[in-house]
């Protein structure tokens, strides 16, 4: 059974099918997101365009959750006495990052996902979005803006630059 699956996402997907997987879990991943997956993409040995598709698509398939679901597991935690000091501190460090968030809204909120450094990202955006009560579809579409600014950025950065260094 288990092999019958390895050979049909291979027919699919191609001798890459693991190296592409491997893209969208690790740009799934809190804090990591898709500007880990990318670098990883190019040691892998993905083209540009693949790493690209496969991180972008990782890094916003948990965002739809986050944004329906953090406020009530977050509720939840607190209820019942679960990691409480750690969602406190989530919760003060989204709210200590919102101010430009709040002042300019909806591309706030995408320039903040598009910056590619530790903190920011689909997953934060996801976090303050919720917080400030922002309507979930435009947070959605807005932390899509954000990662796909964010996800150029870093296949340039990786693709391009160290490539041309790479091969100088």
């Amino acid at each position: 059974m288990g092999h019958s699956i390895v050979e049909w996402i291979t027919c699919i997907f191609g001798a890459n099918a693991g190296k592409m997987i491997g893209t969208v879990v690790i740009s799934m991943l809190p804090v990591i997101e898709l500007r880990g997956a990318i670098p990883v993409a190019y040691a892998f040995g993905l083209n540009w365009q693949t790493a690209m598709l496969c991180a972008v698509v990782g890094n916003l398939l948990p965002i739809p959750f986050i944004l329906l679901f953090i406020d009530w597991a977050f509720a939840f935690m607190k209820r019942h006495g679960i990691l409480v000091t750690f969602v406190e501190k989530l919760e003060a460090k989204a709210l200590a990052k919102s101010g430009a968030v709040a002042k300019y809204q909806f591309w706030g909120l995408a320039l903040f996902v598009a910056i590619p450094l530790p903190g920011t990202g689909g997953w934060t955006g996801a976090l303050i979005a919720s917080m400030m009560k922002t309507n979930k579809k435009n947070a959605l579409l807005s932390i899509s803006i954000g990662v796909l600014i964010a996800a150029v950025v870093v296949m340039t950065a990786t693709y391009f630059l160290a490539g041309s260094i790479i091969n100088a």
